[in-house]
């Protein structure tokens, strides 16, 4: 039961508020579990560095993923404590005792029986034998029913067997639900994510010269600005090599959506993931954007979404 515990809250710390909140018979205050509040990290993070971009949109996911694990955790915790832990808990604190209590009983009900025996044995008076053999019938009367009440309890054990095994079942249920959820919350985002290594990862290998850390950064703080420059100049390089690549083209080119995009406004022009539309470049444009065209659709659309096609 112990470590079912551990293994469904590892914090000993809030295992022991939850304790001490069930003792006063009140209610624990919610908190966000670690897999929650990674998620909303990622989220923060991922706005920060601007939905619009491949590593922003990518954290959000990552983050949206990991707070639906959070509330799958959550609910796992739920489920075993009512159809596990509980059942299991009650009967520790309550039929166990008992019938701990009653088998030291009987053990001592058998003491008294031998020691009344062995009285009797050593009675050589008619008097002292007369007593002896009182004292002896009483023990074993009081022996004989506290081994009834025992046999009775122990009897019950089969019962509870079988009510425990279906307690397991519902424990390895509620499991077996969690890991497949999880499952497919990181199968879900593997899809989602499947894309970024084509244009992405390659641009990271071409910046890789201009982004690697230097020998003499040793502290955390510099070591968090090395990467968040790096993050910089892979935008940077992805967005200078596809507006290169329209630029130098005559006309129009095509281009194969990435991943999906929802427009943030009436400007911009949403996207599915392996759509192909025509792009082209304005003057004045930022250049971390391209004019997107799909039919009669047309809109500003971000490059790090886009794959050039030749």
């Amino acid at each position: 039961m112990k470590q079912t515990e551990v293994l469904l809250q590892p914090n000993p710390n809030a295992r022991m508020e939850e304790f001490v909140y069930e003792k006063l018979d009140r209610k624990a205050p919610s908190r966000m579990n670690n897999p929650e509040i990674l998620g909303q990290h990622m989220i923060d993070a991922g706005n920060e560095f601007g939905p619009g971009t491949a590593y922003g949109n990518a954290l959000i996911k990552c983050g949206e993923t990991q707070r639906r694990i959070g509330a799958a955790d959550r609910e796992l915790i739920q489920t075993s404590a009512i159809n596990f832990l509980t059942p299991l808990r009650n009967f520790i604190e309550g039929d166990y005792k008992t019938i701990t209590r009653e088998r030291k009983l009987l053990q001592n009900k058998r003491l008294d029986l031998d020691a009344a025996k062995t009285r009797l044995k050593k009675a050589k008076l008619a008097e002292a034998r007369a007593a002896s053999e009182q004292e002896v019938r009483i023990a074993q009367s009081e022996f004989d029913r506290q081994a009834e009440i025992t046999r009775l309890l122990l009897e019950g054990i089969s019962s509870t067997h079988a009510h425990h095994l279906r307690c397991l079942n519902d424990f390895v249920e509620a499991q077996m639900t969690y890991y497949a959820q999880c499952y497919q919350y990181m199968l879900d985002l593997q899809k989602q994510l499947g894309s970024f290594p084509s244009t992405f990862l390659a641009n990271n290998h071409q910046s890789s010269s201009s982004c690697a850390p230097s020998s003499s950064v040793t502290t955390t703080a510099a070591s968090s600005a090395s990467v968040t420059a790096s993050l910089s100049s892979i935008s940077n390089a992805a967005a200078t090599s596809s507006l290169g690549d329209v630029k130098s083209a005559s006309g129009n080119r095509k281009a194969r959506v990435l991943y999906d995009y929802d427009a943030a406004n009436s400007s911009e022009l949403s996207l599915l993931a392996d759509e192909v539309i025509t792009v082209y470049s304005m003057p004045g444009m930022d250049s971390d954007w391209l004019m997107g065209e799909r039919g009669n659709q047309k809109g500003k659309v971000p490059i790090t979404y886009l794959e050039l096609l030749n």
